[in-house]
């Protein structure tokens, strides 16, 4: 990879990161700014998980492996849905079992990352 793509590459990574996190703390801020709508209610909590999966989106590509960025999603969104699900804003039929989904990949994840290292 030449050094202008990995640096073009690095720079769509830090604005994804940049953008899921700015959906993690402020969705409906973001959902204004962008679609000119304020996310309220489930909305936000969707987009909140959108947040997530760029932060992961963004370790993937920058400063990579890909293993790491799923495992980052994987992890943050098992965690996400359990503090949902336990703080009462969460009752749909597969909460729980995409928590459990979440953690069994994030263990799976990890165990593999630990024996590449």
């Amino acid at each position: 990879m030449s050094g202008a793509t990995k640096r073009v590459l690095m720079a769509a990574a830090v604005a994804e990161m940049a953008t899921g996190l700015a959906l993690l703390i402020v969705p409906s801020l973001v959902g204004q700014l962008l679609l000119g709508e304020e996310l309220v209610g489930v909305a936000a909590s969707v987009a909140r998980m959108a947040g997530l999966a760029l932060i992961g989106l963004g370790i993937a590509c920058w400063p990579g492996p890909p293993l790491v960025g799923m495992l980052a999603y994987s992890t943050a969104v098992a965690l996400y849905l359990t503090y949902f699900g336990i703080a009462g804003g969460g009752t749909g039929a597969l909460l729980w079992p995409a928590v459990v989904v979440h953690v069994i990949l994030s263990v799976l994840l990890g165990h593999f990352w630990r024996s590449h290292h």
